[in-house]
């Protein structure tokens, strides 16, 4: 097939909209639903990144878009108790590792994943398509389906779920054209592959960088490629816990990504596991009720009357003392950005969610005082040289 009619472009009023190949065969099948633009868009650069994803780790990973950028992605290490309890796993399920990378993908930031487009490096199994049912999601790209699982995903959305399949020998042309406002637009693709290699050009007093830091900083920068610059990405344990994308400033990008890491270890207190929710509560509400619970507007959902909508006890309020204390807990956090830090303010900001290891391009006119900033406390960097905007 040379080219598949599209529902609409970016929105219902640009008609007609397809996608099509200048050359050959579309590398992508489309097995369940009606995918639109933007899906496709979601679709094509998140499995850029699990592909390189999983070409650089050896493991199964998978990733979480919304809008063109990651809300989150993950490579497949074991979920722990703990992981089960925040990302809504049932205690008894069998996870496999797939499953394992995806679950973490979604659980980054599950507000932002609400109605994702999901991507796997691998075949998905019947344990991913059976987590991914429960999930509000627009669709999945993979390499291929067990027939248990395009069941299951079939079933998704009235019948109407996107399932695509994508053909993991293709590679697209080493020239890649857009066209904005009429204009013709040409550069090379961007085949650049990260690898620890790149991690090599440690700049800072402190040379420590275990093998789990390097499998983190991997997971960063690839996920930065593929993520609207300007870009900021915090990492833990081989998932993204905070994506600060398409800011204009890039302190900015640091801050928003470190509150999001931040949100992410909230969900792990002792009082946010402790809470007792009504029987039948939607996901997408007990996601947002965590999230008001854990914020400075914890009022809205504790007040009389409303909090009785989402939990059986009217529970305690978590105190900015106890946020501070936990927060201070955090640690062995990754952090890459996407182009150089300008400042050390970045760095001041990323050691108050835990960040021990930093990679980004370097090149900045104050990269003496970035260094300072991590010398100070205790931080490895690296300068990889390499920048990866994505836009």
């Amino acid at each position: 097939m040379k080219e598949l009619e599209l529902k609409y472009g970016c929105n219902p009023n640009q008609k007609p909209s397809k996608i099509y190949m200048a050359e050959g065969e579309l590398p992508v099948t489309v097995l369940n639903g009606k995918p639109g633009y933007i899906n496709f868009m979601d679709a094509f650069n998140s499995w850029q990144l699990v592909k390189e994803l999983k070409e650089a780790t050896g493991m199964p990973s998978a990733a979480s878009f919304k809008h063109v950028s990651p809300a989150g992605a993950a490579v497949g290490k074991p979920l722990s108790d703990i992981d089960r309890a925040i990302y809504f796993v049932d205690k008894d399920a069998e996870i496999t590792p797939i499953a394992a990378a995806y679950i973490r993908a979604r659980g980054a930031d599950r507000l932002c994943s609400y109605g994702d487009w999901a991507a796997l490096s691998d075949v998905c199994d019947a344990a991913t398509a059976s987590y991914l049912k429960n999930e509000v999601s627009d669709g999945i790209i993979a390499p291929g389906y067990t027939d248990e699982a395009l069941a299951i995903l079939k079933t998704k959305k009235k019948g109407n779920y996107n399932v695509i399949q994508i053909d993991p020998d293709y590679v697209p042309k080493s020239q890649e054209r857009r066209e904005i406002f009429g204009v013709v637009f040409e550069q090379g693709h961007n085949f650049l592959k990260i690898d620890e290699e790149m991690l090599s050009n440690i700049v800072t007093d402190s040379k420590e960088l275990p093998q789990a830091a390097k499998i983190d900083l991997i997971v960063a920068l690839i996920t930065l490629k593929y993520t609207q610059s300007n870009s900021v990405c915090y990492v833990k344990d081989g998932q993204t816990i905070g994506v600060g994308a398409g800011q204009q400033s890039r302190i900015h990008c640091t801050r928003l990504a470190g509150d999001k890491a931040n949100n992410w270890w909230m969900r792990q207190h002792p009082k946010v596991l402790g809470l007792q929710f009504v029987d039948g509560i939607r996901r997408p509400d007990r996601d947002n009720a965590i999230d008001v619970y854990t914020s400075n507007e914890y009022e809205d959902v504790l007040a009389e009357g409303v909090w009785q909508e989402s939990f059986k006890v009217k529970p305690e309020v978590l105190t900015e003392e106890e946020k501070k204390a936990w927060i201070a807990q955090m640690s062995e956090v990754s952090c890459g950005s996407d182009a150089f830090f300008p400042f050390g303010d970045n760095v001041e900001r990323a050691f108050k969610s835990g960040v021990k290891y930093i990679a980004e391009p370097g090149g900045s006119i104050r990269d003496d005082n970035v260094i300072a900033a991590c010398n100070s406390h205790g931080i490895t960097m690296c300068f990889t040289g390499i920048r990866l905007f994505h836009h």
